[in-house]
């Protein structure tokens, strides 16, 4: 049975807008997927909050993107990885332009579809996702200042390098709205959305591994 690794933040996790507790298994976009292809693949959750692409975040420890994913293709060895990272790089004290951002989320994207390892049968095909937009509004909105216009200029970016790169992509954004009221989680619903809209994508990827 073919693996999908699904590597992200917070949103990933499925932590619950204003609050510290984590969306069950019925409910988080990463579980929704693995139980809509059950009979097609393994889907693994690597979700992790504060997660980032470039920098690590003060007295929060090591949660940089680009030195856990390796690890995590090795342990797992998944067919597919969908890479859904940047939001949290879009925090006020990172002062980042939305095209750093991008080029990162590429570059680690890059850095999979090439990964070799003596544990995988093949090349991983990569998916990466551009998160929706956020909102600088409630407890978020200092941190956050400036990442809501920022923030609308992820998917055309991430498409950019995604081009160029030979990457799948997808904008989570067509489908998912942050929670207007808290700003960078998700409420319910808008999971299961992502959950719908990624299954379609997940299966043709896999049939393509042959």
């Amino acid at each position: 049975m073919a693996r999908v690794l699904c590597f992200g933040d917070s949103n990933t996790w499925g932590t619950v807008p204003g609050k510290s507790c984590r969306y069950d298994e019925n409910e988080r976009w990463p579980a929704l997927l693995n139980s809509a292809l059950a009979s097609e693949a393994d889907v693994i959750e690597e979700g992790q909050q504060g997660r980032t692409l470039v920098h690590n975040n003060p007295f929060q420890g090591d949660k940089n993107g680009q030195r856990y994913l390796k690890d995590c293709v090795e342990k797992y060895a998944p067919d597919l990885v969908l890479i859904l990272l940047g939001t949290n790089d879009l925090k006020k004290r990172f002062a980042l332009c939305v095209d750093d951002v991008a080029k990162s989320a590429a570059h680690l994207a890059e850095q999979t579809q090439q990964y070799k390892s003596s544990s995988l049968r093949k090349s991983v095909k990569v998916l990466l996702i551009a998160p929706p937009a956020v909102y600088e509004v409630g407890a978020y909105a200092k941190m956050y200042a400036g990442a809501g216009a920022k923030s609308m200029q992820f998917a055309k970016f991430y498409a950019l390098y995604a081009q160029q790169i030979g990457c799948a992509f997808f904008d989570a954004g067509s489908v998912v709205t942050s929670c207007t009221e808290e700003g960078i989680h998700w409420q319910k619903d808008q999971h299961q959305l992502l959950a719908d809209a990624l299954v379609p994508i997940v299966q043709d990827m896999l049939d393509q591994l042959g």
